[in-house]
């Protein structure tokens, strides 16, 4: 029995350990995540929403669409400045500039859907 105890003490000390190490190297990494909500003009949330991430200096962009309560993530961003934006249905919101995103935090943006996107012409 005291055999049996070692071991799982053993096992255990292993699993916490690696667990501690795979935070230690994604903390290395310096990436953090932003999150968020789109909503309309009447603060609902809005599915389906496009929603684009780019570096402050314009480069790098990406996109994700909201889930069914107008939430969307972008998981692993490397650490650093951001500007965001979402679009749903000719609909825009403002770019929301210069979101820091932090190694190992999670930033949360709230976008509104206010101003319509007109054809050019």
């Amino acid at each position: 029995m005291k055999k049996f105890n070692l071991i799982f003490a053993l096992a255990a000390l292993l699993a916490v350990s690696s667990i501690v190490a795979l935070m230690i190297a994604h903390a290395d990494e310096g990436v953090g995540t932003l999150a968020g909500t789109v909503m309309n003009a009447q603060g609902k949330p809005v599915p389906d929403a496009s929603v684009t991430v780019q570096s402050a200096d314009g480069k790098s962009p990406h996109a994700t669409r909201t889930n069914a309560q107008g939430r969307f993530f972008f998981p692993e961003l490397p650490h650093g400045l951001y500007d965001v934006r979402a679009s749903h249905n000719g609909w825009l919101s403002e770019w929301k500039h210069n979101v820091n995103v932090e190694t190992g935090k999670q930033v949360e943006v709230a976008l509104k859907l206010t101003v319509q996107n007109l054809p050019s012409e």
